[in-house]
C-alpha cells in the first residue's frame, strides 16, 4: 500500500510540473520562436603589424599584406 501511495504521489508530481512547463510557454509571448540565424563564415586573416586577427571584409589592403587598420598599414 506505501508503494502505491508513493507511486501515485511521484507520478501526480511530474504531472504537475509537465503541466507548468506546458502553461508558462503558451503565457509567454515576448520569446521569439528558436529561429537559426544564418550566420556567414569569413576568412581570418593576421596582421603583420600587431598580430590582431580579424575578418576579411575588415582588411585593409597594403604593400606586406592585409592589415587590421589604416595606421597599421602606414606604418609600414
Amino acid at each position: 500500500m506505501k508503494i502505491l501511495i508513493l507511486l501515485l504521489a511521484v507520478l501526480a508530481g511530474v504531472w504537475l510540473w509537465k503541466r507548468g512547463r506546458r502553461l508558462s510557454q503558451q503565457q509567454d509571448p515576448q520569446r521569439p520562436p528558436k529561429t537559426q540565424k544564418a550566420v556567414t563564415v569569413q576568412p581570418m586573416l593576421s596582421c603583420p603589424v600587431c598580430g590582431v586577427h580579424f575578418p576579411k571584409s575588415d582588411a585593409v589592403a597594403g604593400p606586406r599584406g592585409s592589415y587590421c587598420s589604416i595606421a597599421h598599414r602606414d606604418q609600414e
